[in-house]
């Protein structure tokens, strides 16, 4: 069944409650992988201003773009919550609620009379993801730790770039998005050991921690070999032949022959059976030492072809290759298409949007994306309504600027 044909099927999550208390990068992607699945996911932003995220990179009708992605299908609330009366929305909120993401600096929500110990006395059962630079203990955990602090300390860092020069970063806020993975499988555990003990927990999820759990084999070739990884460039040291080459029209294309009989197969195509059948190649450890004269090889051949001619030679010889994807090669892939990972929703503005789809893909109980991000306070009103707190109260705390009121969305 393709996931168009699923749109009114069960939402896995459907029936759970997250309350999401962070901003920026990792709480929020946390809470919207739930929002997919169908947890209803209310969003506290800060009065007036909200979540900063809201007007990072590139904005349109005065709003991120980016927003429209990290903050589809939750509701929005806006309150202040270094006021007593926003303090208790929360806590009501809480006490209703299967799961608390948060990642502000440890100690923050302590401030606030919001911390763990608070909260769960409130609701035994509740479960809370804490995502922070450092973590919640440990000498550097009152260190200020953004995504390319964390990045820079889990070791991904030191490796990114080409050797003997400057390092370089990942794109993108992987950190950040590692750590939110993270959060949400320790989340997941815990509500499945719930089923069993009836009880919360707090799950503890550091940035540089979620980035060092990627590295490999880093630390038992030090311990062992006392070999230091360096940066490799477009290479992956140690698998060969796996690079990245120039083709004649001055494009890059990727190649990874690093299998036994794949190598064979990609010295065929380059017209080097004597590297293919040399015994001294047969296997990784081996190229690995001629690495240099492997990549020779293949970048002579790619430097005679286009990119074009070169990707369909190894397609055909079934040699793992492709190139370099930017924004619009994704949007015209036909793959892509085809299983429905760049789709298109309408923001609250009324405008079309294309965005990522959604992952992982379930068979039967899919997520799928509700619309765009909301806007500031959108929710504010029905969510208090939900809880019980009459308008004359809700009217007075908007007057003294403790909550916004941006009108309900359906």
């Amino acid at each position: 069944m393709s996931g168009s044909t699923l749109q009114d099927a069960p939402q896995a999550l459907a029936g759970l409650k997250v309350l999401e208390l962070g901003q920026l990068i990792a709480g929020p992607f946390a809470a919207k992988m739930f929002g997919e699945f169908g947890a209803d996911v209310v969003k506290i932003e800060p009065v007036g201003t909200g979540d900063p995220l809201r007007r990072w990179r590139v904005m349109r009708d005065g709003t991120s773009l980016w927003w429209h992605v990290q903050t589809r299908n939750k509701r929005s609330v806006a309150l202040d919550l270094k006021s007593a009366e926003g303090q208790d929305i929360v806590k009501r909120l809480v006490a209703e609620a299967d799961i608390v993401i948060e990642n502000f600096s440890p100690g923050r929500l302590e401030k606030w009379g919001l911390g763990w110990e608070v909260l769960s006395a409130l609701n035994p059962r509740l479960i809370m993801v804490r995502i922070s630079g450092y973590g919640q203990t440990g000498p550097y955990r009152d260190r200020p730790g953004f995504g390319v602090i964390g990045e820079a300390m889990g070791g991904i860092r030191y490796l990114t770039g080409q050797p003997g020069e400057s390092t370089v970063r990942v794109g993108v806020s992987l950190g950040d998005s590692l750590a939110a993975l993270y959060g949400v499988i320790g989340a997941l555990l815990a509500l499945q050991e719930r089923h069993t003990s009836g009880k919360g927990q707090y799950i503890d999820v550091a940035l540089y921690e979620s980035v060092f759990a990627m590295m490999e084999s880093l630390i038992p070739e030090y311990d062992a070999a006392d070999v230091i990884r360096e940066p490799g460039g477009s290479a992956l040291p140690g698998i060969t032949p796996s690079n990245a080459y120039r083709c004649a029209d001055g494009r890059e294309v990727l190649i990874a022959g690093n299998g036994d009989s794949i190598f064979k197969r990609l010295m065929n195509v380059i017209g080097r059976d004597d590297l293919g059948e040399d015994p001294e190649l047969a296997h990784n450890d081996g190229r690995n030492t001629r690495a240099a004269e492997i990549d020779a090889a293949i970048g002579e051949w790619t430097a005679q072809h286009t990119r074009e001619d070169v990707l369909a030679a190894l397609e055909a010889a079934r040699v793992p290759s492709g190139h370099p994807y930017n924004a619009a090669d994704i949007v015209a892939d036909p793959h892509y298409a085809a299983r429905e990972m760049i789709q298109q929703i309408t923001t609250p503005e009324g405008r079309d949007l294309k965005v990522p789809g959604v992952l992982p893909r379930l068979s039967r109980t899919p997520g799928r994306i509700g619309g765009g991000g909301p806007q500031l306070g959108a929710h504010t009103r029905a969510v208090l309504d939900e809880l019980g707190i009459d308008r004359a109260t809700q009217d007075a705390m908007a007057e003294r600027g403790l909550l916004e009121d941006a009108g309900d969305e359906a």
